[in-house]
């Protein structure tokens, strides 16, 4: 579909589309030629592949859509400050609200809150849309949000995003309808902070999880853990516009080719995430299109610095030499990804640092650190996993390359079923896939500095964390931008993650559902589709 799609966006013949798909052609091959035959691409890089009957229409009311994504498991939770997995996300948005939201372009837009304001980006107020109501009747009020927000600083609830919260250090009623946040210091990206996943609203004084009291688009009607939800439209909403669907319900398929062919044989809607192997099977396909978005989402080889053998500064260094980045992009990722240069700022966004290139594959230079650490020969697993995209089959480029220089890696293949919470930040090498975030304060909070909950591969450095915080108050853009720079490098040359390539996710959606666009904050719109999406027939 995605070579119908660039032919009616373009007027290309079939044999060129197809040759330039064939070759690997990059997503910015395709983008060159989509802004060349004048195509509209959305901002933060993404591109959205639909045959015309997706695109165009009217909303449409009514219908039971069904949708998979690729990982859940019985840590499954319905707590937004708790939430890691895809389909955490995809039920929090459509059960919960945030006081802000990012459009399509990237854009802070006002979803609860009616208005933000500050003077100096420490002190701020945040008026509230008046008349919402949660599922269970109880109208939204500033004690919600102030209640919401402060369960992030306790550590007891484990929230995922404490170290981020950590920043506001008085968030307090002013009336009903009105929130102060002060911060420790100066933030104007505190707007795009609290359009994250996990800072939805939920009710004061809730403590149980086991089902959502939120102001969402839908109510949570089946919540069965690592199985499936059942999710029905919220008649009281109170947006102006949808959802359009009756209801939704959303489970994962693990495995690719099960999701895939779901879709093709009509059994599913939407299937996220699609492995590019698969693109050849959907060519062809009119009753199925693609979403493809490029946003920053990544899987990338952690391997921890306080464990063996990361310890070695010369393993971690022919690691980083042994990377065929080019092998991924072309042959595993099927030239749907940009190569990545080892830290989490992706082209997408305008703090990406364009002067710092990506290692090249050198093998002889791998086997001399390997042959200093006194590894080769040394039987070293690799842990992957289908629940990190991608990641067996860049385990298994990885494998091939140490053969050749001495290396003996063993692919330690484990299910899906448990990786995040078996594997993921506990193997001493392992893979992780890192879903898009907006801002370099909210990535480097969350995966690099010393307190960050998902620190893959256990780096520390206090001129880092004071550079973070640093920059996170720095108003003059050229200052912040310098900053963020420099930070970049270090993460590339001093942390043990290895990121080969920023990957485009697609999603394979049948031909009748409408309404679906490219999101910043990654796939299936940002994982709110089902808000927005109808079904045609």
């Amino acid at each position: 579909m995605i070579k119908k799609t660039i032919n009616n966006w373009t007027g290309r013949d079939d044999a060129m589309v197809e040759k330039m798909i064939r070759r690997g052609a990059s997503r910015r091959d395709m983008l060159k030629m989509l802004m060349a035959s004048g195509v509209g691409v959305a901002a933060g890089g993404s591109l959205l592949m639909t045959a015309g009957r997706a695109l165009a229409a009217t909303p449409v009311a009514g219908g039971m859509l069904k949708a998979a994504g690729w990982s859940s498991s019985t840590a499954d939770t319905l707590d937004p400050a708790k939430a890691s997995l895809s389909t955490d996300y995809v039920r929090c948005c459509a059960y919960y609200n945030r006081l802000t939201f990012l459009d399509e372009a990237g854009q802070v837009q006002m979803e609860l809150a009616e208005s933000i304001d500050t003077d100096d980006a420490k002190t701020w107020e945040i008026k509230l849309k008046p008349g919402v109501t949660f599922h269970s009747g109880k109208t939204l009020s500033a004690d919600d949000v102030v209640y919401s927000l402060a369960r992030h600083l306790d550590e007891g609830v484990g929230s995922k995003v404490n170290s981020i919260a950590k920043q506001m250090t008085e968030i307090s009623k002013v009336d009903d309808l009105t929130v102060k946040i002060v911060l420790a210091n100066g933030n104007a990206d505190l707007p795009t902070i609290l359009a994250l996943h996990h800072f939805m609203i939920i009710a004061d004084g809730t403590t149980d999880f086991s089902n959502a009291d939120g102001t969402g688009a839908f109510i949570s009607e089946v919540f069965e853990p690592g199985v499936r939800s059942i999710a029905l439209k919220n008649p009281n909403y109170f947006k102006a516009e949808g959802p359009y669907l009756d209801g939704f319900e959303y489970f994962a398929i693990p495995d690719n080719s099960a999701r895939v062919n779901a879709v093709l044989s009509g059994d599913i809607h939407l299937a996220a995430s699609v492995n590019p192997r698969s693109m050849r099977m959907l060519e062809g396909q009119d009753a199925v299109n693609t979403s493809v978005t490029t946003s920053g989402n990544y899987t990338n080889l952690n391997i921890r610095l306080d464990n063996d053998p990361g310890t070695n500064a010369d393993f971690i260094e022919g690691m980083k030499s042994l990377m065929n980045r080019e092998a991924i992009q072309k042959s595993v990722l099927r030239g749907l990804a940009e190569i990545g240069n080892d830290q989490p700022v992706s082209p997408a966004n305008r703090y990406h640092n364009p002067n710092l290139k990506p290692r090249a594959y050198d093998p002889e230079k791998a086997k001399h650190h390997f042959e200093k650490a006194g590894l080769v020969g040394t039987e070293i697993p690799i842990v992957a996993s289908e629940a990190a995209g991608n990641s067996i089959d860049m385990a298994t480029v990885v494998q091939q390359a140490g053969a050749e220089v001495g290396m003996n890696f063993n692919v330690d293949r484990v299910p899906s079923d448990g990786y995040w919470s078996n594997y993921w930040l506990k193997a001493p090498i392992h893979f992780g896939n890192i879903n898009p975030r907006p801002t370099p304060d909210i990535l480097f909070s969350l995966l690099y500095t010393s307190d960050a909950p998902w620190n893959e591969s256990q780096y520390k450095s206090d001129k880092f964390d004071k550079m973070v915080v640093e920059a996170r108050g720095e108003l003059d853009e050229d200052k912040r931008t310098a900053m963020y720079w420099e930070m970049q490098e270090m993460v590339a040359n001093e942390a043990g993650t290895i990121i080969p390539a920023y990957i485009s996710n697609v999603d394979a959606v049948s031909a009748n559902v409408g309404g679906l666009k490219a999101n910043p904050l990654g796939g299936q719109m940002g994982y709110a589709f089902a808000e927005y999406v109808w079904l045609n027939s």
